[in-house]
């Protein structure tokens, strides 16, 4: 059993020595960005991976978003949801878009359709959802909305990497999905994202806006921004890829572990996964209800106490920080239930690396 700390995730690194000779062929390419053949192999590799036609490999999925917003050029207000992490939000306000945030559904934890047509107002031009812990948003209701409404649909799926619903790669719906290879989730580059493209043209545009809008040598049809995945993230991006399935695995026996453990335990509730035909298990969230002997928070900080580092995603509420305070839709009276889960919720630590014991000590002391 590990007497070192427990964090809520750690990140999957291939042997070093597998990733040597990448090293070496980048320094005998003298080729460190702008399109180099890894970065070219790297997104050949993804869309044959994820099931997708097209895809823009970026820095990070902050710049992804910004981009991805910029490409479609949204402007006005956007509707999205408070329960996720500030990058969801950050990128409206960057590109002067107003949030609305409008409140979650209480099985998924993912933005609510019921409740988006009535936020919808004059002003309202696209829809940001989050496939929140890589679950799937009702994306044909979200669907049907935004076709009424002649509204944009980007879907932030930072989470939702190799995740399938009933009709195959969650990442093609929408007009655009954003993901995110930050260090933490399923699939890293160190940090790095990408945007999923409906077609060829697309991917064109945005290829132009992450670099600064050129076109040519001396041609620049766009204020575009630095936003290019360098060689070294995308060669670790094709030696990650060949680690992957076994890291998803892992995570899947992992859950399974708590699942079976869990189930049943008096004020406690396992997330349901619903709509996957394909998980990759990417966060273990649990809500802690009033009739658990301990509130979130003392549950949170028992762990704590014996070394085991669990989050509280998303707590608080992006609608709780001070930039969005002041709107009327960041109103908790209009939130009711992100703000009750954002008050209940704990993610459980689940990474490849975690042993067997060290669930197993976790699982006790939840129970004990």
């Amino acid at each position: 059993m590990s007497t070192k700390p427990i964090y809520v995730t750690q990140p999957v690194l291939p042997p070093l020595e597998q990733f040597i000779p990448y090293l070496e062929q980048i320094w005998e390419n003298k080729i460190l960005t702008n399109n180099g053949p890894f970065h070219k192999e790297l997104e050949r590799s993804l869309c044959e991976r994820l099931g997708v036609e097209h895809l823009a490999l970026f820095a990070n999925g902050t710049l992804a978003l910004v981009t991805a917003l910029q490409a479609l050029r949204i402007t006005g207000e956007v509707i999205t949801t408070p329960f996720s992490f500030v990058a969801t939000a950050h990128s409206l306000l960057w590109n002067g878009i107003k949030p609305v945030f409008v409140d979650i559904d209480p099985k998924t934890l993912n933005l609510d359709p019921m409740r988006i047509e009535a936020a919808i107002t004059p002003h309202t031009t696209a829809i940001l959802p989050v496939h929140v812990y890589g679950n799937p948003c009702d994306v044909e209701a979200i669907q049907r909305i935004a076709d009424d409404y002649n509204l944009k649909v980007i879907y932030d799926a930072a989470h939702a990497f190799g995740v399938q619903c009933h009709c195959g790669s969650v990442l093609s719906h929408g007009d655009l999905s954003i993901l995110s290879f930050h260090a933490t989730k399923v699939f890293n580059t160190f940090e790095g994202g990408a945007i999923i493209c409906p077609d060829a043209k697309t991917k064109q545009h945005i290829d132009h806006l992450k670099n600064f809008g050129f076109v040519s040598e001396t041609c620049v049809v766009a204020s575009g921004i630095n936003g290019k995945m360098n060689e070294m993230q995308a060669a670790l991006g094709l030696l990650q890829l060949k680690h992957i399935d076994q890291a998803i695995e892992r995570r899947r026996v992992i859950d399974t572990r708590y699942r079976e453990a869990l189930r049943g335990v008096p004020g406690l509730r396992c997330v349901e996964r619903s709509g996957q035909t394909v998980d990759n298990h990417a966060y273990f969230p649990i809500l802690v209800d009033p009739d658990y002997p301990l509130s979130r928070d003392a549950l949170y900080e028992k762990l704590r106490d014996q070394g085991i580092h669990g989050r509280r995603y998303f707590y608080p509420l992006i609608s709780a920080y001070p930039m969005y305070r002041g709107m009327l839709s960041a109103r908790p009276d209009n939130l009711p239930i992100a703000e009750e889960v954002a008050q209940r919720v704990i993610c459980l630590p689940i990474y490849p690396a975690l042993s067997d014991e060290d669930v197993d000590r976790i699982i006790d002391i939840i129970k004990g």
